[in-house]
């Protein structure tokens, strides 16, 4: 598993800290020991067509006792149906060997899927159906004709003084009436027999569903109770104790950096450096590239990464990092209701689940009561509005709800941009495993709609000003990643793209209109980049 560098690394410095793996740039081993896995993962002809579908692999930089440098490699999930590959680092628990516990109680629930679709299957469900459709029919059609009857005795009541008749008019009405009763009983007899049959087949069905319901989730309690991870401390923990009252999502612990981890531990391996890179095609509603490196994900990761990493010097993460934001924050325009900002990066707009200052913060403190209007990804910089008061907020949230604000974007973008100008129409929706990723959605997602101009192409990167008609979530973002969009990340991107200094995404002007006087504001920042 332990697999030593092609080319001299004599000369490369060691990192000082390990990888932080929710945000970082791969250090030149970590580099170097990815193009060996990627050299390796081409040999593999076997793998072309499942690996088309894309796969995470990992690499982890170590030090043998002895003091050798050399890396060990991982992947996430499975490769050709199995955990076990010679070139790979094994999985933290092999779940899929075939007398283990989970294959049993994976046949036992496939089993009882089975039942349930046999059951689901029988023609009672159909019968049933259909004969309510055809009640349904015979009665609405038996009001109609009570309904044309009505009509017609109407008429008669207009043009007749008999009593007699319209007497006979009454027992018409009371015997169609009365006829209703009897059809209507007649065909709920005639049904009854058949719901009954499909209300026990029904019930068998709910009880097989919670038998399945309480198997999954006893399977589920055994498999975390299985996964025992490790840190640099020498500490084990099962993923159930990681995760406290939560349990675990399902494939929790079979990606690619647990594993690596892992195996550093109980191999007396010492962890230097580490990262992870997308092999493959990029799935329709994520947005992954080729080749590029990419942080580990929140859900599944980062509780069990949080653990595993104690023991080790770590990078700081700098979105974590705290901060005084006086002098940091410069005014763009100020009057007696408003204030509008230039935000800068890795700030939040208002408070979040992270303990670092906000953008909200700063205004409480200088002005007392103040509202944020709208906001901007905490790695975007630029012009943020905010009220001084609660009247002026309402006033000015009322344009970005009707879409009244136009908004201007500068991004420069890793790639080149063929057309001059154009229109990305990608409806996009949350990733609900992974927030606060968005993924594109053509049936469930919200509409995004963002018109765009390029304004200069260099060095491979492009230069583009972006007017989004509408305010969703990483909006600019995805639009400019996904293949369907741009097909190039923003610069910076961790989420959708590489790491840089910065993500390369300002808020560079904003029109609208006053919240008092209703005179037409437009304000510009230009960026720093």
């Amino acid at each position: 598993m332990f697999h030593t560098f092609k080319k001299d690394i004599s000369q490369i410095p060691l990192p000082e800290k390990f990888t932080c793996p929710f945000c970082y740039s791969p250090h030149l081993l970590s580099l170097m020991a990815a193009n060996q896995v990627q050299e390796y993962i081409r040999s593999r002809e076997d793998w072309t067509e499942e690996l088309q579908n894309g796969k995470m692999f990992g690499v982890l930089v170590v030090k043998k006792e002895n003091g050798e440098i050399g890396f060990v490699a991982s992947f996430s999930g499975q490769i050709q149906g199995q955990n076990l590959h010679d070139y790979f680092v094994p999985p933290v628990y092999d779940l899929i060997v075939e007398d283990g516990f989970f294959k049993q109680g994976e046949r036992q629930i496939t089993e009882i899927n089975r039942q349930i679709e046999d059951l689901q299957q029988n023609p009672i469900f159909a019968e049933f159906e259909a004969m309510t459709k055809s009640a349904e029919q015979q009665l609405v059609r038996q009001k109609e004709l009570m309904k044309q009857a009505k009509i017609e005795r109407d008429k008669k009541r207009e043009v007749t003084d008999s009593e007699a008749e319209l007497a006979s008019l009454i027992r018409e009405s009371q015997f169609q009436k009365a006829e209703y009763k009897r059809l209507q009983r007649k065909l709920e007899e005639q049904i009854a027999e058949t719901q009954q049959r499909r209300d026990a087949l029904q019930e068998r069905i709910d009880q097989l569903c919670h038998f399945r319901k309480e198997k999954s989730a006893a399977l589920q309690t055994e498999i975390f109770e299985h996964f025992v991870f490790l840190n640099a401390n020498g500490e084990r923990k099962s993923a159930l104790q990681i995760f406290g009252d939560i349990m675990p999502p399902s494939g929790t612990g079979e990606c690619a950096a647990p594993r690596l981890l892992q195996y550093a531990y109980n191999s007396h391996l010492q962890p230097i450096a580490m990262a992870e890179f997308w092999w493959g095609k990029s799935p329709k509603d994520h947005i992954r590239r080729q080749g590029s490196f990419y942080t580990a994900c929140k859900q599944k990761c980062e509780p069990l990464l949080n653990f595993m990493l104690q023991g080790l010097d770590v990078e700081e993460n700098r979105f974590l990092k705290t901060y005084d934001l006086n002098g940091k924050i410069h005014v763009v325009y100020e009057d007696d209701v408003m204030v509008v900002v230039n935000k800068p990066i890795d700030v939040l707009s208002v408070p979040g689940n992270i303990p670092q200052p906000s953008v909200w913060g700063w205004a409480h403190e200088k002005y007392g009561d103040a509202y944020v209007v709208h906001r901007l990804d905490m790695a975007t910089s630029g012009l943020l509005v905010i009220a001084k008061n609660l009247d002026a907020c309402r006033k000015l949230q009322r344009q970005f709800e009707n879409r009244e604000v136009k908004k201007e974007y500068v991004a420069v973008v890793d790639g080149l941009v063929e057309q001059d100008e154009g229109t990305i129409s990608l409806p996009l929706r949350p990733d609900f495993d992974e927030r606060p990723i968005q993924v594109v959605d053509l049936e469930k997602g919200k509409m995004a709609l963002t018109y765009y101009n390029v304004l200069k192409r260099e060095n491979g990167r492009t230069r583009v000003l972006f007017r989004p008609q509408t305010g969703r979530t990483h909006q600019l973002r995805v639009h400019s990643a996904h293949p369907d969009g741009l097909g190039f990340p923003i610069v910076g991107d961790t989420l959708y793209g590489t790491m840089a200094d910065r993500l390369y995404l300002h808020a560079s002007k904003i029109t609208f209109l006053h919240p008092v006087s209703g005179q037409t504001k437009v304000l510009c920042c230009e960026p720093n980049f």
